[in-house]
Parts: C-alpha cells; structure tokens; sequence
C-alpha cells in the first residue's frame, strides 16, 4: 500500500527529519520518502491508514493533506 500526501511549511532537513520520524512511528509503515523540494511524503507498508499518517504529520507540527 502506498499513501502521497503534501506537507506545505516544511522548509529544512529539520523538518524533514521531524515528519520522517513521527510518520514512521506510525504502525504498519515500512518506508516514508520525505521530498523538501516538492513538498510530498510518500508513506509505503501494510495495515497503516490515512488519519494515522495525518495525525503523525501534525504531531511533527505540520499538515498533511492528500496528494
């Protein structure tokens, strides 16, 4: 299963390395692909869902929106 979802106001390694960690932690999630430059996150894995992955991103203190 794979999600993409865009992150806007992330700005440097920082971030990405914020919603990486939080959005791994997310159980059934196998791999995240954080691009800077576009501003997506690519979530793979097995048995995770949407909201979680939504939830993860705003812990990490942005918002997730479906791309």
């Amino acid at each position: 299963m794979e999600l993409i979802f865009r992150v806007d106001g992330m700005t440097c390694n920082h971030c990405t390395t914020a919603v990486d960690e939080e959005v791994s932690a997310v159980p059934g999630v196998t791999e995240v692909d954080v691009d800077l430059a576009t501003k997506l996150v690519r979530v793979r894995g097995e048995g995770f869902d949407a909201p979680a992955v939504v939830a993860a991103v705003d812990e990490a203190g942005y918002e997730a929106v479906s791309a």
